[in-house]
């Protein structure tokens, strides 16, 4: 049977820091690189008040100080980012109150690909932004 968002973002993984021995995805061999996990990325943006909005690059800093790595999988991060967001929309489906949900929204740039994929659409994440006063 396949697992629900919530059961995606919610497995025990183990945060890794590696060292890169080939250069990917814009980061440089030998990079102290930080691979997170869906519960890291959701509890940091859980953190992020109400009508501020953090890009994914922001995210990745931050990750990377906090875990003292030289840099952030890009590409974790992503796939981590579509984990969190489906899983609290998934929860707001099952009726879950919204101010309970993870804040995806505040991380989720309308014009990207990310936000394209959302089961939320691209309106639900307009909508929280103009209701929080996230201009971007």
């Amino acid at each position: 049977m396949k697992k629900s968002w919530i059961e995606k973002r919610d497995l025990d993984k183990k945060i890794q820091v590696k060292i890169t021995k080939k250069q990917f995805a814009g980061v440089r061999a030998g990079t102290k690189l930080l691979i997170p996990t869906p519960i890291v990325i959701d509890k940091l943006v859980k953190k992020i008040s109400e009508g501020s909005f953090l890009y994914s690059k922001q995210i990745r800093e931050r990750l990377a100080q906090n875990f003292n790595a030289e840099a952030t999988c890009p590409l974790v991060t992503g796939i981590s980012m579509r984990i969190i967001s489906e899983a609290a929309f998934e929860e707001y489906q099952n009726h879950k109150d919204i101010n309970m949900i993870t804040p995806f929204w505040r991380i989720v740039e309308p014009d990207s690909k990310l936000a394209e994929k959302l089961d939320c659409g691209i309106d639900f994440i307009i909508d929280k932004q103009i209701q929080e006063g996230i201009e971007l």
